[in-house]
């Protein structure tokens, strides 16, 4: 983690002192140099830009975690769009007071940061104070705002000294005009996002896993709460000449919510979150600078969408690739574990009330058949798992088609009926359950039972240990059942 730390420490000063170099021009070349040009990063305006963008993505990376696990997802939407009445009302106040340099930067960053926050801090107010919901809250505020926000710019398109078409930028975003001074900027401002995420990262991931026990602990949540909006009217606010306030919110949300399918670490996450959101934006950087007359913001928002897309259907723990092998897995494990109780109970019928031992129930060959009385599978689904228990040398098939236990098998098929065995008796003694219906019941979760959850049920029903075979509470059906779990 710390060498993770010291390279990307090591690549942003790399980037801010190519911030010195002189620009390069690049007019009038072909694809193929303006290419090498810009993934060598031989442009000065490209350097400025990516380094800016890269910062950006970062940051919200890190932020949106927080406001990921707080369920407050579209707070950097809401700030987003109550910034709008923010510049237009800084637009107009410098214009009234200094006319001409209402299109002064800060002057605007300022005012966008000021109702961003009032906006922010609103819908928590609504939220913590009325009967109103928060996604009803973020919804009132939102119009609200983004629609004197409107109103206002109007206004300004009457004033003389000015005009509004420098505004509309902060609304779809104008990534070319980054300049030095803006990245210095950025530098700062995640500099001091990153180090209060960290001083404050338990405090943090306290308050959006359980804010009541922060609140037991002494800690003022309504603060913290405070704390973490302001930080993502910061980026929001960051984000306003590269993205645009309507698609922020996506640098916010993007990189966590795909840092989440590969991890259920919040550190991890949070890492993961900064590389992709951090990643996202540099690779958006080089495709708007490859071809012309590209939105960078749109192409940045594009690609963090190609991460979540990935990261969805393949992310190691809750991708949608990963849960469907496991599914399968799990399918074939329950069916080969009821495969091995259907032989070990045909068994057991045909030997009535004889002793079975190993050599009987190793000697013993059952017919396809029977298991197809036995278990509703069709004779694919039976093949398949015949199969699959003859691969792991549980089970043996004859020239017939007959199934003969392996010595591993025989143990394993004891073990499943003991086990379902034992949880039919746990369910006619303790939940009330008919023995002519508890079969199914069992059948259902005898398969997630563990060895403690074994070691309880043997000392709730008394029972004398692994050796002993349970007598099956009914009488074992050799016809299928509708569901094709029954026995």
């Amino acid at each position: 983690m710390k060498l993770n730390r010291i390279l990307i420490m090591l690549l942003f000063g790399f980037l801010l002192l190519t911030l010195y170099v002189e620009p390069i021009e690049a007019a009038g070349v072909s694809f193929q140099k303006r290419f090498e040009r810009v993934v060598l990063l031989k442009d000065y305006n490209t350097r400025v830009v990516l380094l800016g963008t890269t910062l950006l993505g970062i940051c919200g990376g890190i932020v949106g975690v927080f406001m990921l696990l707080r369920k407050r997802s579209l707070v950097g939407d809401v700030v987003g769009h109550s910034a709008l009445p923010g510049i237009a009302i800084a637009f107009i106040l410098t214009e009234v007071f200094r006319p001409g340099t209402g299109k002064s930067v800060p002057i605007l960053l300022l005012g966008a940061f000021v109702a961003g926050l009032i906006g922010a801090v609103s819908v928590m107010l609504i939220d913590r104070y009325s009967r109103i919901k928060s996604d009803a809250a973020m919804a009132i505020v939102l119009s609200l705002f983004y629609g004197s926000g409107t109103a206002l710019l109007t206004i300004v398109q009457r004033i003389p000294t000015g005009s509004s078409a420098g505004l509309e930028d902060f609304l779809a975003g104008k990534t070319a005009s980054l300049v030095a001074a803006d990245v210095w900027l950025f530098a700062w401002a995640a500099l001091v996002l990153i180090v209060i995420s960290t001083l404050l990262f338990k405090e943090l991931c306290l308050l959006c896993f359980d804010e009541e026990f922060a609140a037991a602990l002494g800690w003022k949540v309504f603060w913290l709460d405070s704390l973490l909006t302001g930080l993502v009217v910061s980026v929001t606010i960051l984000g306003m000449q590269s993205v645009g306030l309507l698609l922020v919110v996506a640098i916010l949300i993007i990189p966590p919510a795909s840092a989440r399918f590969w991890t259920d670490d919040i550190r991890r996450m949070t890492w993961i979150a900064a590389i992709l959101g951090g990643v996202a934006a540099a690779i958006g950087t080089i495709i708007s600078a490859l071809f012309a007359k590209v939105a960078t913001g749109a192409v940045i928002v594009l690609t963090g969408s190609v991460f979540f897309i990935v990261s969805l259907f393949f992310g190691f723990r809750r991708g949608v690739m990963w849960k469907w092998i496991e599914q399968k897995r799990l399918q074939s494990r329950v069916g080969e574990r009821d495969l091995l109780r259907a032989v070990y109970e045909i068994t057991e019928g045909r030997l009535e009330h004889r002793q079975l031992t190993d050599p009987l129930l190793l000697s013993q060959r059952i017919s396809q058949a029977e298991l197809l009385k036995m278990r509703t599978w069709s004779p694919t689904r039976l093949r398949s798992l015949t199969r699959r228990a003859a691969s792991r040398h549980l089970v043996l098939i004859r020239a017939n088609g007959e199934i003969q236990l392996a010595p591993d098998g025989a143990a394993l098929a004891r073990r499943a009926a003991r086990d379902h065995r034992l949880w039919e008796q746990y369910l006619i003694q303790y939940a009330d359950i008919a023995p002519s219906h508890v079969d199914r019941d069992a059948d259902q979760i005898e398969h997630i039972l563990d060895a403690e959850v074994i070691r309880g049920l043997e000392e709730s029903l008394a029972s004398s240990g692994h050796d002993v075979m349970l007598r099956s509470p009914h009488q074992i059906q050799i016809t299928p059942e509708k569901s094709e779990n029954s026995s």
